[in-house]
């Protein structure tokens, strides 16, 4: 199982306003769902309040994996309660998309492999923000700069060839 986050950014290092993103950029809304379709997506229980107050349900095409302590068992998501029981849930040979928020990504982005950041220039008021992974990341690839939003992808330093 391979981990690699997903998240956009402000200039600022925003990633989210009161629940919600604090902008409205259809091409990324196209990346997200091009580039995690038909893969795990793991996400902290607020991304999942999110995602259901935004589209009325789990994100489709997708194994939607909720990590909390508290949240209840449901039937269209998988609840874990530490990142431990990934395995048990998850095929051996699946890539895992981490897509928030804040707190997931503090805990986890140390255990990507890969980082797609959609990179947003311009600044934004938040009050979620992407914790600092520099030097943890290598640049591999600009994808596409379109308008405000450059795509780019990281590789964990160490693992990049």
């Amino acid at each position: 199982m391979k981990l690699t986050a997903i998240v956009a950014m402000s200039a600022n290092r925003v990633i989210g306003r009161e629940g919600r993103l604090p902008w409205h950029y259809p091409e990324d809304l196209k990346f997200f769902k091009k580039t995690t379709l038909g893969h795990p997506v793991l996400m902290g229980r607020a991304t999942f309040d999110s995602i259901i107050a935004a589209l009325g349900k789990p994100l489709p095409g997708r194994q939607n994996i909720v990590l909390s302590r508290t949240m209840e068992p449901r039937e269209d998501v998988t609840v874990i309660r530490d990142v431990s029981e990934l395995p048990a849930v998850c095929p051996a040979d699946a890539m895992v998309f981490v897509i928030g928020g804040a707190q997931v990504f503090a805990d986890l982005l140390p255990a990507c492999d890969g980082l797609y950041l959609t990179l947003i220039d311009k600044e934004f008021e938040g009050d979620v923000f992407l914790p600092s992974f520099d030097n943890s990341f290598i640049l591999k690839e600009i994808i596409e700069r379109n308008g405000d939003l450059e795509f780019r992808y990281y590789e964990r330093a160490g693992n990049a060839a």
